[in-house]
């Protein structure tokens, strides 16, 4: 049990994947920040090109 105990503390594998996994919640985070401040912006230009896309289909 003594040995088994030492392996699981000296086990660093699930660190990597914490690591990884908080990296891309800071990344999605980071994302949703950015896009939430160009909302509108971005909603005009995608309104802007539907129309125009309905316009040069007629």
């Amino acid at each position: 049990m003594k040995t088994f105990l030492q392996s699981f503390a000296k086990d660093e594998s699930g660190a990597t994947a914490i690591e990884y996994g908080l990296i891309a919640a800071l990344i999605a985070v980071a994302l949703i920040t950015v896009l939430g401040t160009m909302k509108d912006s971005l909603v005009t230009t995608f309104t802007k090109v539907s129309t125009t896309l309905d316009t040069a289909s007629k």
